[in-house]
């Protein structure tokens, strides 16, 4: 689970802003990644992805992928591999940095209508974000993606067929929901779909393989408040995404055999708080539009949860879960 831009202030200003207190504060194991890239001590999405998502140390703006006979397996193309089941659960498009890097092989994260073919050439069992547009609208080329998808046996819905709490899911056929045609709404715009997306989402991917499943869930828009230095929005996005790791909680401690690791790719905004206000809430000032080099927390839950204590970099992550799993030998 990433929440996108989310650092450790931005988690305190959730904390202090929230009645009920985090749900983050049940994890008894926490470490710190640093995150930098390959060519820059402050990193981006993509770069920070692919750092989690492969193993390795990719340039700026790049997933480090574009030589893809030297480029690692993704941990969600190594579950596959293994008979797994996977799924994406995502605020953003679906194409966008932090979930593209664990399915793309393109070079730069901009690349959206490349990066959405590459969904064809791995079978992702459930996926929930926006990005339509580069399915079925695209520029480059008049191809259908949707169809294509369709015709490899997945169902695909989207907004204009219902909310997805209302929609007959069977883990029989793999599922697709496009949430938006571009990039989602806001929280606080009317967005609704995160949490029960999420919901319906494990119970399929459990479901669906016997073997066990893998689920990217990222909280996507955290980091487009600290952008735009709204830290109404920076702390709205964090209590859901929060909301969304109680749950996936929920879930692991009755299952007793499932690992969940909640981190950042990197914090966003030098978010700061300085005080409280009359009503007993946090006053935070910015010191950036962009992100920021300050390491990053690592929650972790479950078999395995102690190998994620400890100051690390972010590539140690993908190799601590893979050793976690036990699946640090390459897939047959």
């Amino acid at each position: 689970m990433i929440g996108d831009g989310m650092g450790l202030s931005q988690i305190s200003g959730a904390l202090y802003s929230s009645r009920r207190g985090l749900e983050l504060e049940r994890f008894q194991v926490i470490g710190l990644q640093k995150t930098s890239c390959k060519d820059n001590l402050v990193t981006d999405s993509a770069a920070a992805a692919a750092a989690m998502a492969r193993g390795i140390k990719a340039e700026k703006n790049t997933f480090g992928t574009d030589d893809k006979a030297k480029a690692p397996l993704s941990v969600l193309e190594e579950m596959k591999k293994r008979g797994w089941s996977a799924g994406i659960v995502v605020t953003s498009s679906l194409t966008h940095a932090t979930p593209a890097a664990f399915v793309t092989y393109q070079h730069q994260r901009s690349m959206y209508e490349e990066i959405a073919k590459d969904f064809l050439n791995i079978d992702v069992d459930f996926m929930v974000g926006g990005g339509k547009e580069y399915f079925d609208r695209r520029s480059n080329d008049e191809r259908n993606l949707i169809e294509e998808l369709k015709q490899k046996d997945a169902i695909v819905k989207s907004y204009l067929d219902g909310d997805i709490m209302d929609l007959n899911i069977s883990p029989q056929k793999r599922f697709i929901y496009f949430s938006a045609d571009g990039e989602p709404l806001s929280r606080s715009a009317g967005r609704t779909y995160f949490l029960p997306a999420c919901e319906r989402g494990i119970i399929f991917l459990e479901r669906r393989s016997e073997k066990g499943f893998f689920f990217l869930v990222e909280g996507s828009q955290i980091d487009w408040g600290g952008h735009a230095n709204v830290d109404e929005m920076v702390v709205d996005e964090t209590i859901e995404f929060d909301e969304v790791v109680g749950k996936m909680l929920d879930f692991a401690e009755k299952d007793g055999e499932t690992l969940v690791i909640v981190t950042a790719d990197h914090e966003t905004g030098g978010f700061s708080i300085t005080g409280e206000n009359d009503k007993g809430k946090p006053i935070v000032e910015f010191i950036s539009k962009d992100h920021t080099a300050t390491m990053i927390p690592v929650f972790a839950y479950g078999p395995g949860s102690e190998k994620f204590a400890g100051i690390y970099e972010n590539t140690k992550i993908h190799d601590k879960i893979l050793e976690a799993l036990r699946l640090n030998t390459p897939a047959e």
